[in-house]
């Protein structure tokens, strides 16, 4: 079951005497999610994410748009009638209830032809909690249960009514960092396994990359960009979206195009074929600076991190818009700690230019050079 958004706007009531325009949630936001895809809603706290989630669900009425399943306009349709499964950040299991009540819940409050017996209910209920592997957990009650073990039966819950459309909202913020990684390697691996079509929000870039098929990254109720995870962290459409992607992020330079040369100060660090003298913020990735004796890029060494498989390398330049910028290499790359300077290349596609003004991506001919990639 695909799910269309088209040109979907709320707006909420100013709120307050000074206050006395409406309030823009979400701004005509159209896209799809495919056919038993897993496509991840990202963007920071504020962002009309949740938003569009209820207006999927049917828990808030758009003020402009149409939501479609498959050929359905299901803008309209009450909650219940949507097919829907819904898993919120708190869980919001019934305390009274055991897991196995918790997770009959939906089924029992079926009406008409929809109404199933006793015994398959209990069916469908065993079948969802095997999906989720809480099965000995069946008789306990929610404050007995771990965090993850919660969220577990929430997922069981949304999924034992069959539903067309799986919506998660920021499932895993209240699980720690281990079992936050466990959770969604298993909810990737229960959708792949059903094929139910699911929306996934987080504020997390790094979860929404690792588990989506596609990701929607939004500002401010408006959508920035959309594409496959890679793809878009490879070809940011504007400054928002390549700082909002990556850990660590990328480092943001004021920088000058000059003959189609980039200028950070006064030095030439890069040739940027195809882009315009002007004054420009740069991008470079952490992994876009390579160690080279005599790089074109000086910076004031602060301290060298060893993770193990990569280096961190932490420096400053006056042109970094940051107190201080990183640069990730291989173990195998030599840095002398006790150096006051290191000297870069840049790996021509690790590096973007964005207008000063509206932030948006200025293309140029990003040509490869020697093995590693940089000039």
């Amino acid at each position: 079951m695909n799910v269309k958004l088209q040109n979907l706007t709320k707006r909420f009531p100013a709120r307050g005497k000074r206050a006395k325009q409406e309030v823009h949630a979400v701004r005509e936001l159209s896209f799809e999610v495919p056919d038993g895809m897993l496509v991840g809603l990202l963007g920071p706290s504020g962002c009309g994410k949740t938003t569009t989630l209820n207006m999927i669900c049917g828990l808030e009425t758009p003020s402009e748009g149409r939501i479609f399943f498959g050929e359905e306009d299901v803008t309209d349709l009450p909650p219940e009638l949507r097919g829907v499964g819904m898993v919120f950040q708190n869980y919001a299991l019934y305390p009274h209830l055991t897991v196995m009540q918790n997770i009959l819940f939906p089924l029992q409050n079926l009406k008409g032809a929809q109404r199933l017996s006793s015994q398959e209910m209990r069916r469908r209920a065993m079948e969802a909690a095997q999906l989720v592997q809480i099965e000995e957990l069946l008789d306990r009650r929610p404050k007995e249960l771990s965090g993850g073990q919660q969220q577990r039966v929430a997922i069981a819950r949304a999924l034992v009514k069959m539903p067309r459309v799986l919506l998660l909202d920021e499932p895993l913020s209240n699980l720690d960092a281990r079992l936050r990684l466990q959770t969604r390697e298993e909810i990737c691996k229960i959708q792949k396994k059903t094929g139910i079509t699911t929306l996934f929000v987080t504020h997390d870039q790094e979860e929404a990359m690792s588990i989506s098929d596609r990701i929607v990254v939004m500002r401010a109720g408006v959508l920035m960009q959309q594409g496959v995870p890679q793809q878009v962290y490879d070809d940011p459409a504007n400054l928002f979206v390549a700082k909002f992607l990556g850990t660590p992020p990328i480092n943001v330079f004021a920088a000058s195009v000059r003959g189609e040369r980039l200028f950070l100060g006064e030095s030439p660090v890069l040739e940027v074929p195809g882009a315009a003298d002007q004054e420009v913020w740069a991008g470079i990735r952490p992994e876009g600076l390579v160690p080279q004796a005599d790089g074109p890029m000086a910076c004031q060494l602060h301290r060298v991190e060893a993770m193990g498989r990569d280096v961190s390398i932490v420096c400053r330049h006056p042109a970094c818009q940051a107190d201080t910028l990183r640069a990730m290499i291989g173990s195998v790359h030599q840095v002398d700690p006790a150096s006051a300077e290191v000297r870069f290349a840049l790996r021509p596609e690790k590096v973007f230019l964005f207008n000063k003004e509206d932030e948006t991506r200025i293309p140029f001919a990003a040509a490869r050079k020697g093995e590693d990639g940089a000039q």
